[in-house]
């Protein structure tokens, strides 16, 4: 099966341009201290609010610092926030949707309640509502969009796992003995890992998102720290002056989400390629 996978994956344009982009993001955040001609935060007010230029091709912004290495730096905040929100928010779905399914009864009523509650707040003003109560860091930040986000990938395993559970090697495994735990985790889990993967991918676009609208409103990563986001803060008290500072890190907000949604759809395709088309 895996090789199946491999065959479709690199007979799928999408899925191969969309995974190179993101490992050159990736490169670019790990070796972001090496590729940045300055320091992030090094400042130097007679080059401020300098247009795009040889020496910096992104411009300068209020307060002399190199657009261009911030934007770089930026890549590191927001691919980590990304990458560790999801993960808490699958951690908590896959649990949460494999005890659902698997049991019935009046746990999964609980559960689908307690989604059904999360799910009639809007996401992202449900985050704002509880990052208002926190200290805006980044730390705040992963977790609080990480423990917003479970609903949907809770939904999605609890249905997959409701037609796994009714199959004929479920129902043997259950009469050998198995051990419940065993038998989500090492029987029906594996069989869930598509919808999972394709989450994953499509969750790591919305958080990078969410990451950069709260350090936009200033209530996300804190300045000096440089992430997208709050370069767009300064660009738009600067927008008839300066475009550039609007303009750059909304590209790259652009073009990482849009990188990780065809992702998504290029691996929704290649795990059920009845969804192509």
């Amino acid at each position: 099966m895996i090789k199946i996978y491999i065959n479709r994956f690199f007979h799928n344009r999408l899925a191969i341009f969309s995974s190179i982009c993101i490992l050159i993001l990736i490169f670019i955040a790990i070796f972001s201290n090496i590729i940045s001609p300055y320091e992030p935060n090094r400042q130097n007010l007679v080059q401020r609010l300098l247009p795009p230029t040889k020496q910096f091709i992104m411009g300068t912004d209020d307060l002399g610092r190199d657009v261009f290495s911030r934007i770089i730096y930026g890549s590191r905040v927001s691919l980590t926030v990304g990458a560790v929100a999801v993960g808490i928010s699958m951690f908590i779905g896959i649990i949460l949707g494999l005890v659902s399914g698997y049991y019935g009864g009046i746990i999964d009523s609980i559960i689908m309640r307690l989604v059904d509650i999360m799910l009639c707040f809007p996401t992202f003003f449900l985050i704002l509502m509880v990052i208002a109560f926190l200290e805006p860091n980044i730390y705040n930040v992963m977790i609080v969009i990480g423990l917003t986000s479970w609903p949907g990938i809770t939904r999605l395993i609890r249905g997959e796992v409701l037609s796994i559970r009714e199959r004929d090697y479920i129902q043997l495994a259950k009469i050998s003995g198995i051990s419940d735990l065993r038998i989500m985790f090492v029987h029906i889990l594996p069989n869930v890992i598509g919808p999972i993967v394709v989450n994953t991918t499509l969750g790591i676009g919305s958080a990078i998102l969410a990451e950069s609208a709260l350090s936009f409103l200033g209530l996300g990563v804190q300045p000096p720290t440089p992430s997208w986001g709050n370069i767009l803060t300064t660009g738009k008290d600067y927008i008839h002056i300066a475009w550039w500072l609007s303009v750059f890190p909304g590209i790259m907000i652009f073009f990482t989400v849009l990188c990780f949604n065809l992702l998504g759809e290029g691996l929704r395709d290649i795990f059920d390629p009845r969804t192509s088309g």
